[in-house]
Order: C-alpha cells, then sequence, then structure tokens
C-alpha cells in the first residue's frame, strides 16, 4: 500500500465512502502503473459500481477540466501522490418529452 495520504479538495460523500475512495485508488496505484491513469480509473470504478450500485464515474490524471452533474452524496475530488481523482455517480435525467 502507498505510504502517501490522499489530499481531499472537494466531496460531499459521507465519511466512509471517502474513505473507500482513497483506499481504493491507493490500491489501484499498487496494480497500475502511474502513468495507466485508464486502468486505474477502471479500477476504481469498477469497485465503486460492485460495492455501491453500477452508474459510478471516475477520472484519473494530472491535468483535466470537467463539468458534470451527479447524485447527491456521492461526489469526491482528491489528490494522491502525483495524481488527481474524480469521482461520482451519474444523476438520472428525466427523459425530454
Amino acid at each position: 500500500m502507498l505510504e502517501g495520504k490522499a489530499l481531499v479538495q472537494d466531496t460531499d460523500m459521507p465519511a466512509r465512502m471517502q474513505a473507500a475512495a482513497t483506499s481504493a485508488a491507493s490500491h489501484a496505484l499498487d496494480l497500475f502503473d502511474v502513468a495507466d491513469c485508464r486502468a486505474i480509473a477502471g479500477h476504481i470504478k469498477m469497485e465503486f459500481d460492485k460495492r455501491y450500485g453500477v452508474g459510478w464515474q471516475c477520472v484519473v490524471g494530472a491535468n483535466f477540466g470537467c463539468f458534470f452533474t451527479h447524485s447527491s452524496g456521492t461526489f469526491i475530488y482528491f489528490s494522491l501522490e502525483r495524481l488527481t481523482f474524480l469521482l461520482f455517480k451519474a444523476a438520472a435525467v428525466a427523459a425530454a418529452s
């Protein structure tokens, strides 16, 4: 396991879910090369889909911008090592009539 501590920059997740997110990220960094952001993000997404139900989205990288809508209580944005992590569950969108 990595020794670094995650720095949570913004979140609306409950503390237990935040801990699961940073732990999943740390585990992914142990499994994959730090340059393989796609594999890291995929691992975290699959962990959260399995644990909290489908619909999770994960972005990992050193430099990215984003704009999204998420379900309340499911968003976290944090840094670990030299990467930044964005994890959220997509909000349900009503179909247009």
